[in-house]
């Protein structure tokens, strides 16, 4: 029987209890080593799995390839990769040795992952390694990692080790059931994904499942975009994607003042769980940037209204989008009232849906989704909205 998150949570703890007693490591950098190996556990799994398939089926007289697996949107490991192997090595084999190999054999055979993984592994005791192993070969992958499991597992060694880091600035982890709600109302079939604030890439693992529930291939029907200012964000973004049998343009830059993927007008879709209520934006560095000429500059001292700005140019002309934004935002006054003012007589505000305390991991606070689509405006619905929930005081 699958084990539940909080069984999930505890062999993750008892890694944490490992690391603590037993490495040289600060609380805040387990998730470095942990993500790496759960990044492995998981890619083998996932691996195992189509190994069989194709197998039984057979392939004639072909050897099968490495393209074969990446035909089936799955990640291609060699020998020297597979955490099996890590787990069958000799009694007092140098593992930590091992998994960097692991890891470079990874970054050989899927060069989108270059330079991308974890390979400090030697610096661990090799009897911690051998027990950290054990210990996630237990995790039943089918069940206990659905979802964005990078951002969550990320998430809870923020929350149990670095929790004032981790909140700084409004930053969270989206669960997985809001970053579903997001996907299924703007309903990302086909097109250009963008996510400027990218985190662990959790949007675009859902928008890729998303397609694979109608029946679609996704790596065929979207192409995906991101960017994340922390450069370990980034790289956790592209394990992430690689494990999904996913690839995307993910780049290292600051949002609020580096266009890096020039998106004006230019995406189908747009998805982000931004930082909330970010103060101290430099906004002479962008009085003058195109994605803020459609409604103005905010004037107040957050960044709220700058995301919503950047999500609604980003939209090419029939481009759908869905957000998470603080609550403050949907009743802001000043500045803010007469930009969400001309954003609704654009005809662009689709759907407006609360969400209560508790949703998230590490924090209590409500929030509001956000949904545009500029393909309403100009037609009879203009300057309707569908409010789900008391959010009904937005103007």
């Amino acid at each position: 029987m699958a084990a539940n998150t909080t069984d999930l949570e505890k062999r993750l703890w008892e890694a944490a209890d490992e690391l603590r007693a037993n490495s040289k490591l600060k609380s805040s950098e387990y998730s470095v080593p942990v993500l790496g190996l759960i990044f492995l556990r998981y890619a083998d799994w996932k691996f195992s799995k189509v190994e069989e398939e194709l197998k039984s089926k057979g392939t004639g007289r072909r050897a099968i390839t490495k393209t074969d697996y990446q035909a089936k949107g799955v990640m291609y490991l060699s020998d020297t990769a597979r955490f099996s192997r890590l787990q069958a090595l000799p009694e007092g084999e140098n593992t930590g040795k091992a998994i960097n190999e692991a890891m470079r054999a990874i970054e050989l055979d899927n060069p989108a992952l270059n330079n991308v993984l974890p390979k400090n592994y030697n610096q661990l005791e090799n009897n911690l390694l051998v027990e950290l192993l054990k210990k996630f070969s237990s995790i039943d992958m089918g069940t206990d990692l659905e979802g964005d499991a990078f951002g969550k597992i990320y998430e809870y060694f923020l929350g149990k080790f670095a929790r004032s880091e981790g909140q700084k600035g409004g930053e969270f982890f989206t669960p997985t059931s809001v970053v579903k709600l997001i996907v299924e109302i703007i309903e990302p079939f086909h097109g250009r994904i963008f996510d400027p604030a990218c985190g662990s890439g959790g949007m675009f693992v859902q928008s890729a499942l998303f397609v694979e529930r109608h029946k679609k291939e996704a790596n065929k029907e979207i192409s995906i975009y991101g960017q994340e200012k922390v450069g370990e964000t980034v790289r956790l973004c592209h394990m992430n994607l690689a494990v999904h049998g996913l690839s995307g343009d993910i780049k290292e830059g600051n949002s609020y003042y580096d266009d890096i993927h020039d998106s004006l007008g230019k995406f189908d879709f747009v998805m982000a769980n931004p930082p909330f209520n970010v103060d101290k934006v430099d906004k002479d560095r962008i009085e003058s940037a195109p994605r803020l000429k459609a409604f103005g500059m905010p004037r107040a001292d957050n960044a709220n209204y700058l995301w919503i700005h950047y999500f609604y140019s980003s939209l090419s002309p029939k481009g759908r989008a869905g957000f998470v934004m603080a609550n403050s935002a949907s009743d802001a006054r000043g500045s803010e009232l007469e930009i969400r003012k001309k954003l609704i007589q654009s005809g662009s505000v689709d759907v407006m849906v609360a969400v209560g305390s508790n949703f998230f991991y590490t924090v209590t606070l409500p929030c509001t989704l956000w949904f545009l689509d500029k393909g309403k405006t100009g037609t009879i619905r203009k300057n309707k909205v569908l409010f789900i929930e008391p959010v009904s005081y937005l103007l």
